[in-house]
């Protein structure tokens, strides 16, 4: 048995066992000692060319070495596997499938706002956003809405207190028009602005009004604007949102800021017309206001209302998508109710 020393091989491998730190260094270890090639099988193949008192010697020797090694290859397999589960994976098996988590969805006003503002983009407007605290003269005086208008009155206006009372009074913005001062006091015709944002009017709340809702301001400004550009637009914009099928009237009215001014009804979604209790068996929904802007509104911002006309228009947005999801309460909303929103 000259040549083979079974406690040298022993000592190799138990000190080479205690550097393993993965399961697949400690399988190519097992094969290399304990495989068909490995250094047990050859010296199993020694034993039949030694002499009958050297092959008892050795093969006792070889036995109760491949026995220790069995049992130093499965303690610390078993160690790896504790290891292992006092990572900071823990007792999770990272090999299962995961839990996937609920995607994110738009608001459905948002929704709406991105729809509308998207198709006045490919008409050519462009989209800009204001603020929602807002000056009286932006508000009000510039858009020739006079002192004793009654949307001017503190019940129908939130206004804000100021340090100084000799200041200028400010207020959170009743509408989204007076995006069309702050924009024409910066720029030069042409003009062509959609401004969507939150407003804000001391309303009580039920299932038709919010003290806080959305709007689209919509106005266009440049030599020779007439009001068939605006009719052309508004019927677009209509039929875009609503389909190719329904019908549109214009009604006259009277707004401080537009004259010749007029609301827009489309024929009913729900009924196509017909009249049912969504369109007060009327067979039309009003969805928005419009007009050529006042020549006095031209002077506010310096423009000169002999050379340049222009329309504009304000669409409610919680109207809208009232109308285009078939909801019946504007309080759903705002709720959160993630069953509600998960619909959308």
């Amino acid at each position: 048995m000259s040549g083979i020393d079974i406690k040298a091989i022993e000592e190799q491998i138990e000190l080479a066992i205690k550097d393993i730190d993965s399961r697949e260094s400690l399988e190519v270890l097992r094969v290399k000692y304990l495989g068909r090639k490995g250094i047990m099988a050859e010296l199993t193949a020694r034993i039949p060319s030694l002499s009958i008192e050297e092959r008892r010697i050795l093969g006792q020797q070889v036995n109760a070495l491949k026995n220790k090694l069995n049992l130093l290859f499965n303690d610390k397999e078993k160690s790896l596997v504790v290891n292992r589960s006092q990572t900071s994976y823990g007792n999770v098996d990272v090999g299962l499938p995961g839990i996937a988590q609920d995607l994110g969805r738009l608001h459905p006003l948002t929704q709406v706002i991105d729809e509308i503002c998207g198709i006045l983009t490919r008409m050519g407007f462009s989209v800009v956003e204001g603020p929602e605290i807002e000056s009286e003269y932006n508000n009000f005086s510039g858009l020739n809405i006079p002192l004793e208008h009654p949307s001017r009155d503190v019940f129908d206006t939130f206004y804000l207190k100021r340090p100084n009372q000799a200041a200028e009074r400010l207020l959170l913005r009743s509408q989204t028009s007076p995006m069309q001062i702050r924009m024409m006091k910066a720029h030069r015709p042409p003009l062509a602005v959609a401004a969507p944002g939150r407003v804000y009017r001391p309303d009580a709340v039920d299932a038709s009004h919010s003290f806080m809702f959305h709007q689209i301001e919509g106005f266009m400004v440049d030599q020779n604007v007439r009001f068939s550009d605006l009719k052309g637009v508004l019927e677009l914009l209509a039929k875009s949102i609503f389909g190719q099928g329904i019908k549109m009237r214009f009604r006259p009215h009277f707004f401080p800021f537009t004259e010749p001014s007029a609301e827009v009804d489309i024929s009913c979604i729900i009924c196509q017309g017909k009249g049912c209790s969504v369109c007060a068996r009327k067979g039309w929904l009003e969805i928005l206001g419009s007009g050529m802007i006042h020549p006095n509104v031209f002077k506010n911002v310096g423009y000169d209302p002999k050379k340049y006309t222009g329309f504009a228009f304000g669409l409610g947005i919680e109207r809208i998508a009232m109308l285009k999801f078939g909801i019946n309460d504007i309080r759903l909303f705002f709720e959160n109710d993630l069953r509600f929103l998960k619909q959308f």
